[in-house]
């Protein structure tokens, strides 16, 4: 309620005055607890899993109430399922090396994304969008580029973070990612991409709505309320609303068509699948540029600035900051790592892991943003 109210009031005022009537109500000035949407989804979970009889309910409050605050993803998830959390609380602890091993190993990852990846971008991403009226459509399309990755590099480097933490203490957190960049569709996409939110309203809300069952038209229905809802979770924006429109726009054609779960297996390549995953990761772009801006004016306005196709000095921002163009092969060597690490959890798995743990620890020295620190994007939502 705390959270949208003055959402509500300010396009009730709006829509009042495109009426002809001037209003003036009264709004809240509250600070909303951190992380609110994550824990009130787990808690929700376990209500409606005591209630479906999926979960006997606990006479452990302790165990409850650290499975609710339970600090390494508290305020930005993944989503925990108390299926999955709860019960770990119940067992001993002992010390197991090799998994240790591995939460180091994802802490380390998490951290190349944020601090190297993301960041980095941000540096660029903060710039253009504030000053997109100044520049030329390569400038723009470069800036949605770069709030792709640094949406990504912030959201799963936190992730990565919070699993490998988890398993320092023994407990084994839900994945929340899986490569999503080199999807072949929009609904493989949306199965890699923030998969604990993803599998949420799919098990709590598209399912009981009739999911895929029913007539077309109830499919069509299903799916957007599922993205409409998915866009107003991330916040009370006009944008939240109209990205989450947007993707389920995208989705539907695969869903009319039945390959929505054409890509559910291991990725491989071809002509065709990287031509796929050009154009998944292409409109994908186009639709953080709403993501990303304060405001549809503000969106509108970047795209319409993208079609001017003005392309008299595209690298022409980029000395604003020290990696000039380097940003382009910070961004390779990204998507190189992630290729080699394709089909595991973290690149730095497999042979030669100690050796590829120190060089990852040695670009972040080296190329880390520790100067501009930025609190990762998810904390608002």
């Amino acid at each position: 309620m705390f959270k949208y109210y003055n959402f509500f009031t300010n396009s009730f005022q709006d829509l009042c005055s495109v009426l002809g009537v001037h209003l003036k109500l009264s709004t809240l000035n509250v600070i909303l607890p951190v992380g609110i949407s994550f824990y009130t989804f787990q808690t929700l979970s376990y209500t409606i899993d005591v209630y479906r009889a999926k979960l006997k309910p606990t006479k452990d409050f302790i165990a409850f109430a650290s499975f609710v605050t339970f600090f390494p993803q508290l305020v930005a998830g993944p989503i925990e399922r108390a299926t999955n959390l709860l019960p770990q609380f119940y067992k001993n602890k002992k010390f197991n090396f090799d998994f240790a091993k591995s939460g180091v190993e994802l802490i380390i990852w998490g951290l190349f994304k944020k601090v190297v990846i993301a960041d980095s971008c941000a540096v660029y991403v903060d710039y253009i969008f504030s000053e997109y009226e100044s520049q030329n459509s390569i400038t723009l399309i470069l800036g949605a580029v770069y709030f792709a990755f640094q949406i990504y590099g912030d959201f799963s480097g936190y992730t990565d973070i919070a699993i490998g933490t988890g398993r320092l203490l023994g407990f084994n957190l839900l994945p929340n990612f899986k490569t999503p960049y080199f999807s072949r569709n929009i609904a493989e996409f949306w199965r890699r991409w923030h998969i604990s939110l993803t599998t949420w309203f799919k098990d709590y809300i598209y399912i009981p709505l009739g999911g895929s069952r029913g007539s077309k038209r109830l499919q069509v229905r299903n799916v957007f309320v599922i993205f409409l809802i998915s866009g107003f979770w991330h916040g009370a924006n006009w944008t939240y609303l109209f990205w989450g429109g947007l993707n389920a726009i995208y989705f539907i054609p695969s869903m009319l068509l039945n390959n929505n779960r054409k890509y559910t297996d291991k990725i491989e390549f071809s002509v065709l699948s990287i031509l796929k995953m050009m154009m998944t990761f292409a409109i994908t772009c186009f639709a953080w540029i709403f993501f990303r801006a304060n405001s549809l004016t503000i969106a509108f306005g970047y795209i319409k600035k993208i079609f001017e196709f003005d392309i008299s000095n595209p690298i022409k921002y980029l000395s604003i900051d020290r990696y000039n163009i380097e940003m382009i092969p910070l961004i390779t060597l990204f998507l190189i790592l992630e290729l080699i690490g394709i089909n595991k959890e973290t690149p730095l798995l497999g042979k030669y892991s100690y050796l590829k743990t120190v060089s990852v620890l040695l670009l972040i020295i080296m190329l880390g943003v520790f100067s501009n620190q930025k609190d990762f994007i998810y904390f608002q939502f």
